[in-house]
Order: C-alpha cells, then structure tokens, then sequence
C-alpha cells in the first residue's frame, strides 16, 4: 500500500480524542490507491483544546491535502473553512476538509448521508417513518437533517442538553420538511430509534434510550463504531430488532469522502 510513499505523496490527516479506534487510515488510503493516488491517510490525536495551533500547522503544509475530522472537533475545525457544502454551512460543523486552490479550506459533512445510508442497506425504511434521534450535536445534526431528506414524517430529538436539542429543533424546522419537535429517552411508538451520541464508547456507559421499551418492529442505528456490539446494539438484538452499527456508517462513507476529497 505504501510503495509510492515519497516526497510527492499527499497528507490526509484524520484527527479527534479518542483516535485509536478508527478505522480510516487504512481503508481511505486503500481508496485513495485505488483511485491511482499517491497519497496516505494518517490518524492524529489531537485534544479537544489543542486544535488551534494543529490547524495552523496543517495548513502551512502545502501537501497536506485533505482533513478527516472526528470529535470533539466537527464544530470547531468549521471555523477554518472559507467556504462549504449546503449541511456544513446549515450546521456550521464539518466532517471532510479539502483545500481550495488557493490554499484555503472547503468544508463538508458527510455523516448524515453514510448514517442513513447504513441504515438503509441493513432494512431501514425512513420513507414516512417516525423516529427517534438521540444526540444533537454535530453528527447528530447531520444525521437528522439527512434523515429528513430521506423522506422521514415525524423526527423525535432527544439529548441531555436540552438546549442544544432545542436548538437543533429550530435549525431543522427552517427547512420544512417533515415534522420536527423535542423528544425523550422513551422510543414508544417510533419506527427507527437512532444514537449520534458518544454513549457506548466506554464500557460503564448508559444505553441512551430506554431500552426495555424497544420492540422488533423497531429498527435501531448507532454511531459507534471500533467498540464491537454497544449495549445498544446488544438490546435491540435482543429485542428482536434489525440494526446498523458505526461500523456499517464508516463504510458507507468511504466512497462519499473519496467522492468529497477528488471532485471529478
């Protein structure tokens, strides 16, 4: 994979805390070589207050040319881009970064679009369905307004920051599409319950809706991905529900980011 690996090779750098658990290094960089790139994803640690001067770095690096952004940056990294895609400017998060030709930063977030699409190729059905989001921070965002696109009827917002719920109702309903309103933990009723929050990376963590309330005729998403089955997955399986995992989500945007990083 790394034959070419030169002077002339391109940088894209995928950053976050926690990073060891990411699985894109090696499978954008597959793509990238699969695309006849001479180029390499690496993964970088970067801490939530350590952004400022990553990013002034990265960008005096002329061959660092694409950035992969995981949390608790999406929101922050938004502020180095000059410009972006129509969910990145909606949102003012971003999850792809490329540069422009003169150097600067084009932004885009792609989680909402590899979400559903996870959820799609596993049975999911959003066309006219009601479901609960639990999250609504920046994946989550992303994640309800292609939720929305896809054609769902009724979207539940559920987080433990009620103002940040609230504001994400608000965002969405600009857009007229579907009805949008505050929900809770309880998924009674819904057709799909999905979490864009960081619940399930550590081994103490809560099941973020309630789970004894889960049936199969649900089905049921999760973000996490590189922690094998969350306390999620595992309740809704045992509940009888079909499901998509972080894992399914990551491979679904492999293509979406390759897409975003080499426009045709």
């Amino acid at each position: 994979m790394l034959e070419n690996l030169s002077g002339e090779t391109k940088l894209y750098p995928i950053f976050g805390d926690p990073i060891a658990f990411v699985k894109s290094p090696n499978t954008f960089t597959a793509g990238l070589e699969g695309r006849g790139q001479n180029a390499v994803c690496v993964p970088m640690q970067v801490g939530k207050d350590d952004l400022a001067p990553v990013m002034e770095a990265l960008t005096k690096i002329p061959n660092v040319a694409g950035l992969l952004v995981t949390m608790p940056h999406k929101s922050a990294a938004y502020a180095y881009c000059t410009s972006g895609d129509k969910t990145a400017e909606t949102l003012k998060a971003v999850s792809v970064m490329r540069r422009n030709d003169d150097g600067s930063w084009y932004g885009g977030m792609l989680d909402g679009e590899a979400f559903v699409k996870a959820q799609i190729d596993a049975g999911a059905k959003p066309g006219g369905a009601k479901v609960l989001l639990v999250g609504a921070g920046s994946a989550g965002g992303a994640i309800a307004v292609a939720l929305l696109e896809a054609g769902v009827k009724e979207l539940l917002i559920h987080d433990a920051n009620d103002t940040s719920a609230d504001e994400l109702v608000t965002i969405l309903r600009r857009s007229g599409k579907g009805l949008v309103r505050r929900g809770s933990s309880d998924p009674t009723g819904c057709d799909m319950v999905c979490n864009a929050t960081p619940m399930g990376l550590g081994d103490d963590d809560p099941i973020p809706v309630d789970a004894d309330k889960l049936t199969s005729s649900m089905f049921v998403g999760d973000v996490i991905a590189g922690h094998g089955t969350t306390p999620l997955i595992a309740a809704a399986q045992k509940a009888g529900c079909n499901t998509a995992n972080g894992v399914q989500m990551v491979e679904a945007v492999q293509e979406m980011m390759l897409d975003f990083m080499l426009p045709r």
